[in-house]
């Protein structure tokens, strides 16, 4: 098969129609009628699973695959790249911020014209209040500084990939799962194109989402926050003994008694805060190490709808 086009399914239902529509026009003419169309839907609350089931019984390139809840956008767009049998794999939001006919012309060019096998969308500019843009500046900088790996700034979900590409990152079958990051530590030779994202809902990060996220992709890619605490702890060790040698040189010479009830108190509080934070960080990595020992699967499949029925996700060697 030429192409897959993968999509997840959350609160989707009033795109779908128009999505289906553009795609399919992008995909033939890409691809003629060698081409398919693979719906994830991640527990949607709404009547999108229903009309992508529609769409598969009256449309034979379009395949639903049915996760029994919602298991998360990354996680769901993993299992869509499992079932996706493609040469080329085009994976893309299902809400129409971003274009299928990105994959036609910009995409698909580029791939060719400079031999990459990834072809990913980068906004020009970061969306939201000067807050936001400000904030999402200093945390790709922090990010980028401890986990030493270059993740390009205001990437979106678009981006089209070539067989060998997906093959290794489907590789990865770590239970944490942060994409983009995955995306970038790949390799392959991967190009930026600049595009427009439109807004067409309110965003559902919110700002607890968002510092959540940023958590779990640090510890995800990073052991610093570890080597931090040691560092940490070593310089408020010698901090305090040369501050407590201090107070016995000025205790033996010049007879100066040690006061300061609130000093003492500042202290305990800081030193407290310290060790309760830096036990947290730990018991991050250590439910990390928790999760990924017991090999859960990242999703569960309840129904494929379409062709892929008679065409089982293909097998990743490890």
């Amino acid at each position: 098969m030429k192409l897959s086009i993968v999509a997840t399914l959350y609160r989707s239902a009033r795109y779908i129609p128009e999505f289906h529509a553009r795609c399919t026009k992008v995909a033939r003419e890409l691809a003629g009628d060698d081409y398919e169309i693979v719906l994830v839907n991640d527990g949607s609350p709404d009547d999108s699973p229903d009309v992508a089931v529609k769409l598969a019984e009256t449309d034979p390139n379009v395949v639903v695959v049915d996760l029994s809840r919602n298991f998360g956008h990354h996680k769901a767009m993993m299992t869509g790249l499992e079932h996706a049998r493609g040469e080329r794999i085009f994976l893309i939001d299902s809400d129409l911020e971003e274009e299928p006919e990105w994959l036609l012309l910009p995409f698909a060019r580029s791939m060719e014209d400079r031999k990459a096998d990834v072809v990913y969308g980068r906004r020009e500019a970061r969306k939201g209040s000067w807050f936001e843009r400000w904030s999402g500046e200093v945390y790709y900088t922090v990010f980028n500084w401890l986990t030493k790996i270059d993740h390009p700034r205001n990437i979106v979900t678009a981006r089209l990939m070539s067989r060998r590409y997906v093959d290794a990152l489907l590789r990865y079958r770590e239970r944490e799962l942060v994409i983009s990051c995955l995306w970038v530590t790949t390799g392959f030779r991967q190009v930026e194109h600049v595009v427009k994202k439109h807004a067409t809902s309110a965003t559902t990060y919110s700002l607890r989402h968002k510092f959540t996220h940023a958590v779990n992709a640090i510890t995800s890619f990073s052991e610093a926050p570890l080597r931090l605490i040691f560092y940490v702890g070593t310089v408020l060790f010698t901090v305090a003994m040369l501050y407590a040698l201090k107070l016995v040189v000025f205790r033996i010479l010049y007879s100066e008694a040690v006061d300061g009830w609130t000093s003492v108190m500042v202290s305990v509080w800081v030193l407290g805060g310290l060790m309760i934070s830096f036990v947290g960080i730990i018991g991050i990595y250590l439910s990390k190490v928790f999760s990924e020992t017991k090999q859960r699967p990242y999703t569960i499949v309840r129904d494929i709808h379409g062709q892929s029925r008679t065409h089982p996700p293909r097998e990743i060697n490890p």
